[in-house]
């Protein structure tokens, strides 16, 4: 979204056509508003605002429920912005470390900032964005002060490394820790002041953006860890950041919704738990469940196949925390280098799928048809581990025209490439 299209939007008359214009989540319908509102005269920047807007705020749904409803977005934006049931958990995790204020430094269109002033905390939204601090501002707009009193929300246009140097001076001279007697140090502690950082790692831009390599981060990374170790910080980071590149005082949590891998996020001082160096947090709907670890756990061992599979959620994998479900499962890896987990035993656990296990075939089209006719199979979930398949182009060499259903997961142990037909718990 280009400067004079929000300006255009952030008016009276924009905001009312777009509430008139409500959800748009096709092409056709796309094109079918944009010539309505062309033809009835409005100009090309208000029509491809609110159009877009349109568009984007029927796709929030799925991050922001009810809320998208009257939010801005730029497509950058949306895609990066944070589920706002994760968001939720780290507003509570500040919450429980005592911290009452938070500077969100990259706050995008505001959805971090939003989970943390819905749960009391004052927050400092900045963004070096013009466009993208604007539509923070309309976002977090419920939280401004109404009254003359101080907002819980406050949002500025100013890069991250600006923001720090005017506010706390220089990084790498700021000191908070307990030894630290200076007035400043101790001001920040009885603020309960907290740093939410969330690196650019995509090209600028508010439509198509591509990703950069960790080097290119803006904030830096080595600008961003040196803050988090003075001030107690939660860096957002891609769920597949480089682990040895992570600061080894800092709690590292993976966090998945949904069956998918969202984001990594590093904790620091005291928002950094006791004890905790790795953690899985898996979120499914309204309930979350977490693993957690000193340090990577320790594998299990290889066993053969047993009456059932497991595959870890994501987010467990990514924590190295496969080790610790596979010894509460009372199972071992079916091969030391692929993450899945067998026994005998019934019993399943929240960071893991379970799958019985019916038969073992060989893994070709073949003999994998015969055992599907035989179990007038009609609907097939396919899965792969271990194996260079596209599950998509082998759906094709399949017969599916049976009533049941039934899951085939293609994967190997040492040597040994196997299709097992199993049913989901």
């Amino acid at each position: 979204m280009e400067m004079s299209e929000l300006t255009a939007l952030l008016t009276p008359e924009g905001l009312r056509l777009l509430d008139e214009v409500g959800s748009i989540s096709s092409a056709a319908e796309v094109t079918k508003t944009v010539s309505t509102l062309r033809a009835a005269g409005h100009s090309p920047d208000l029509v491809s605002a609110v159009v877009g807007q349109a568009h984007l705020r029927t796709k929030a749904v799925s991050k922001f429920g009810g809320f998208a409803e009257r939010m801005l977005f730029t497509r950058a934006g949306f895609e990066q912005a944070t589920r706002l049931g994760v968001a939720a958990r780290h507003a509570g995790r500040m919450r429980r470390a005592g911290i009452t204020q938070v500077a969100d430094l990259g706050c995008g269109i505001g959805g971090d900032a939003l989970a943390f002033a819905g749960a009391g905390l004052g927050v400092l939204a900045v963004d070096a964005d013009e466009v993208t601090a604007a539509i923070a501002a309309y976002n977090l707009a419920p939280f401004a002060s109404a009254d003359g009193s101080e907002p819980l929300v406050t949002v500025q246009h100013s890069t991250a490394e600006d923001f720090v140097s005017t506010n706390f001076g220089d990084v790498h001279d700021l000191r908070i820790d307990s030894a630290d007697s200076s007035e400043e140090a101790a001001l920040l502690r009885r603020s309960g002041t907290a740093i939410w950082l969330d690196p650019a790692r995509r090209t600028t831009g508010h439509s198509e953006t591509r990703r950069v390599a960790a080097s290119d981060y803006s904030p830096s990374l080595d600008w961003t860890f040196a803050l988090a170790s003075r001030i107690p910080t939660g860096i957002k980071l891609g769920p597949g950041h480089d682990r040895d590149s992570l600061p080894e005082d800092a709690e590292a949590q993976w966090v998945s919704a949904d069956g998918s891998v969202v984001e990594l996020v590093l904790w620091t001082g005291a928002l950094a738990r006791e004890g905790v160096r790795r953690a899985a947090l898996v979120i499914r709907g309204d309930e979350s469940h977490e693993l957690t670890g000193a340090a990577d756990a320790e594998d299990a061992e290889v066993r053969e196949l047993g009456a059932f599979l497991h595959e870890p959620d994501g987010a467990v994998i990514r924590a190295r925390l496969i080790g610790d479900v596979a010894r509460a499962l009372d199972t071992g890896m079916l091969d030391e280098k692929i993450a899945y987990l067998t026994g005998d035993a019934a019993v399943t656990s929240p960071f893991v799928q379970t799958f019985r296990v019916r038969e073992v075939i060989a893994a070709n089209p073949k003999a994998i048809n015969a055992v599907l006719r035989a179990n007038d199979i009609g609907t097939l979930e396919i899965k792969k581990r271990g194996m260079d398949i596209d599950p998509a182009a082998f759906r094709k060499k399949l017969n599916l025209r049976g009533s049941a259903s039934a899951t085939l997961i293609l994967t190997r142990a040492g040597s040994k490439r196997m299709a097992i037909l199993a049913d989901r718990i």
